[in-house]
């Protein structure tokens, strides 16, 4: 196999690993009405089933990354992927709240690997040139699970317990080992770094008070004076984390992040708005199948179904923004600029993004799936324009030496955005519902429906009620329209920072190193000085 075709292949090998990520994020926002409805969970539980995973894999995905630098990433991904398929099936057979959360703490683990691995070979093996094709693949991955989790998830949900959609993992992380183990060529830093643990503790404390503080105000309140200090302690401890990583530095030691990364434009501002994206992505991916299925009173199947829309928005934006951004090579074999910037490329799909969700508030009760179709997939559409192109400016700034312990950075970053986004707009939903929830003139027993509106909706059902069944679904979809105008404001913002601050082009930090990876075959000499150049700055 020619050593061009082989790099291409791996790349595949590797994106089947993220496709089992993206599949279990589907799948378990579609689970989570019925997961509320069988295991008694409260809308707390219902964020927790989400933030356990997202805030492990945030605390451990730093540490992850550097081992992989150091220890081998092919051999740090296949021991993710062992550990994820063994945790999927644990999330399965939990038969309460609390058992699940654990196993999702533990998937986390699996997932912290698997992330950044999947990403730090982009560094490794592609030129600055064909990097904006590898990540439209690595995006793809990820957006090939997204429809598969909405049609497979809920059929599996329509027909079976809910513990099949945890255990479609499985056979998924048996074909990415095979694909693994047999295509992805080992590569790993060339100087085996210590491990910082005190930074892995510091950073983990941190992370969890901040995200244990935001789930506790969506519950108790954000006049909750345990919540606020909690929250208050979280951003102490990360900042205490900052100035304990600058002091490792400045004593020649090995830090668990590597702060002089964010000198760099490209990779500053590329990190921070993918993590935007993040943040308004998960809370969309919490809020509508519970609007679906609660709301409209659709079943897991056709909750999956109306998600199509905007993976399909997705994919388009994901195509056209990978071309608009690939460099055009002229008849003499040199490359130019590519035919958009990354600068108005981001810009751009932050600002579609912005209109679908804007047009989105608008949303009721009774709207049609026309309606609904029509604004998810504007909202795709700008996702798919502006995810990729975003990565593409914070990977172009990173080595080879240190793509591992760099993804392993971006990727927590944008864990931490969508655990935040989750337990805050999750919150934002809650407080509206709570609000809006009218139960003046009915039975004492409808107190029980401001816990959520599963908890709503079953104690309507049980009394018979029409007008508390309406109330609750009115006061949820207030909530709901209120979270899509927060994430419009997210997407007009990322729109000015990038518009601001965000380099014209994606430019490379170091060269790819295919030997490293047991490949030939180096850059064009255009290619290389391009990489080189400190385009970011």
């Amino acid at each position: 196999m020619a050593s061009d075709s082989r790099r291409w292949w791996a790349l595949i090998a590797i994106a089947a690993s993220v496709v089992v990520v993206g599949l279990d994020l589907t799948v378990l926002s579609l689970a989570l009405p019925t997961l509320a409805r069988d295991l008694h969970a409260s809308t707390g539980d219902l964020q927790w089933f989400s933030d356990a995973y997202s805030l492990v894999l945030a605390a451990a995905v730093l540490p992850a990354g550097l081992l992989g630098d150091r220890l081998g990433r092919k051999k740090v991904l296949l021991a993710a992927l062992v550990l994820f398929g063994a945790s999927s099936a644990l999330c399965a057979y939990a038969s309460s709240s609390g058992e699940l959360i654990a196993a999702r703490a533990v998937l986390g683990l699996g997932a912290a690997a698997s992330l950044p691995l999947s990403l730090s070979i982009l560094p490794v093996l592609f030129t600055a040139d064909e990097r904006p094709k590898a990540i439209a693949i690595m995006s793809s991955a990820t957006f090939v699970s997204f429809p598969l989790g909405p049609l497979l998830g809920g059929w599996l949900l329509d027909n079976f317990w809910w513990g099949s959609v945890f255990l479609i993992n499985v056979p998924v992380v048996v074909v990415a080992l095979i694909a693994v183990t047999v295509l992805m060529p080992e590569s790993r830093s060339a100087q085996r770094r210590r491990m910082d643990g005190a930074g892995v503790v510091i950073s983990g404390l941190g992370l969890t008070a901040l995200t244990y503080g935001f789930i506790k105000a969506g519950e108790q309140g954000w006049s909750d004076v345990t919540s606020l200090a909690t929250i208050a302690a979280g951003v102490l401890v990360l900042a205490g984390f900052v100035g304990w990583e600058r002091r490792v530095r400045a004593r020649r030691g090995e830090p668990l992040v590597d702060l002089s990364l964010f000198r760099s434009a490209g990779f500053t501002w590329g990190t921070i708005l993918s993590t935007l994206v993040s943040f308004a992505l998960f809370g969309i991916l919490f809020a509508m199948p519970l609007y679906f299925q609660d709301v409209r009173g659709l079943n897991a199947l056709g909750s999956g179904v109306r998600l199509l829309p905007m993976i399909g928005g997705m994919v388009i934006g994901m195509v056209g923004g990978s071309r608009l951004q690939s460099p055009r090579r002229s008849p003499d074999g040199q490359y130019g600029a590519p035919p958009v910037s990354v600068k108005a490329l981001v810009t751009a799909g932050y600002l579609v993004m912005g209109a679908g969700l804007a047009i989105g508030t608008l949303t009721r009760a009774s709207s049609g799936t026309g309606f609904t179709a029509a604004w998810f997939a504007l909202t795709g559409l700008g996702l798919g324009i502006a995810m990729p192109a975003a990565m593409n400016a914070a990977i172009g700034a990173l080595s080879a030496e240190r793509s591992g312990a760099g993804t392993a950075l971006i990727t927590a970053m944008r864990q931490v955005g969508a655990t935040i986004g989750v337990a805050v707009l999750g919150t934002v939903i809650s407080d509206v519902y709570r609000s809006q929830l009218h139960l003046a003139g009915l039975p004492a027993a409808a107190a029980a429906a401001v816990r959520s509106i599963g908890v709503g909706l079953q104690v309507a059902h049980a009394a018979g009620s029409q007008i508390l069944l309406s109330a609750v679904r009115t006061a949820f979809v207030h909530g709901m329209d209120l979270m899509l105008w927060v994430c419009a404001g997210i997407a007009l913002a990322s729109a000015l920072l990038a518009l601001s601050f965000l380099p014209r082009r994606a430019g490379g930090a170091g060269q790819p190193v295919l030997q490293a990876a047991g490949l030939s075959g180096t850059a064009s000499d255009a290619q290389q000085a391009e990489q080189q150049a400190e385009l970011g700055r």
